[in-house]
């Protein structure tokens, strides 16, 4: 049997992976690791402690086509959309897919954690993507997030340091995430004015580019949505007056981030 199982850095994999290779055994199993080149620099030590609690070693893949992140952006005009980040699906998906091809499994191994929208999320991949033969050692075993963070702490592992800083998932951090939310970025504003002030530059470099707005977030409100001006910018884009910016919206409590593992933010049936 050949399982492999996708570790992202997140603690909701860190621990699916564990239970894989408890069921199947070490030599019927891989671990692998889909490198963005974006990743906080705690991610790396946190890849070498699963290693001595797996037993064996995570190899990891990266997209030949890019050498960075802002080059997916730059090169596809475009950040977070309704079908997902052109991010992840270039240097995730893309990378995963080609993997596929080239090698045999009989199941890969997802993190996804047992609560509903992590749930739903499985019975699409399941429906839209059979070929992958997924399955999930978080929601059969029936454990969430906190579940896994007290299992990680319980391995006497460090968890990753972006969880410290009240980050809910470990995602990206180098940069922040695309798919981060209104309440993520107002997190990053607040704490990390340099990625933030970064972030906003690159909307609107891309806005200018492309001679449309460019952006990672949107007014969710019935009121933008019926006007259709509800792209959100992080700082407030001359030329687009009209549409807001990260300022005029309200605060909102730090939304958990899926974890990344080539299908977040992705339309699945895309």
């Amino acid at each position: 049997m050949n399982i492999v199982c996708w570790w992202s850095g997140g603690i909701t994999s860190a621990v699916a992976c564990k239970l894989a290779i408890g069921e199947h055994g070490a030599k019927n199993t891989s671990v692998i690791m889909l490198d963005t080149r974006n990743e906080h620099s705690d991610t790396y030590r946190f890849l070498k402690d699963c290693e001595i609690w797996y037993g064996q070693k995570i190899e990891i893949l990266r997209s030949e086509d890019y050498k960075c992140i802002q080059e997916t952006w730059y090169k596809h005009k475009s950040l977070n959309t309704a079908n997902g980040a052109i991010c992840s699906y270039m240097l995730k998906r893309r990378v995963r897919e080609k993997w596929e091809k080239s090698n045999t499994f009989d199941h890969q191994v997802f993190g996804f954690e047992f609560a509903k929208k992590e749930m739903n999320r499985a019975r699409s991949l399941n429906q839209n993507h059979a070929h992958t033969k997924p399955i999930f050692p978080l929601i059969d075993a029936r454990l969430s997030k906190q579940d896994c963070l007290k299992i990680v702490k319980g391995a006497g592992i460090k968890i990753p340091e972006p969880y410290n800083l009240g980050f809910n998932n470990n995602n990206c951090l180098r940069t922040g995430c695309v798919q981060g939310g209104i309440g993520y970025w107002k997190k990053i504003q607040s704490e990390m004015p340099e990625k933030f002030h970064k972030m906003a530059a690159v909307e609107h470099d891309l806005t200018d580019m492309k001679g449309q707005p460019v952006t990672m977030l949107k007014d969710q409100s019935k009121q933008a949505k019926q006007s259709g001006i509800d792209l959100v910018f992080l700082k407030k884009h001359p030329g687009y007056p009209k549409h807001k910016c990260i300022d005029d919206m309200k605060g909102r409590k730090v939304e958990p981030l899926e974890e990344c593992n080539g299908f977040c933010g992705i339309n699945y049936c895309s």
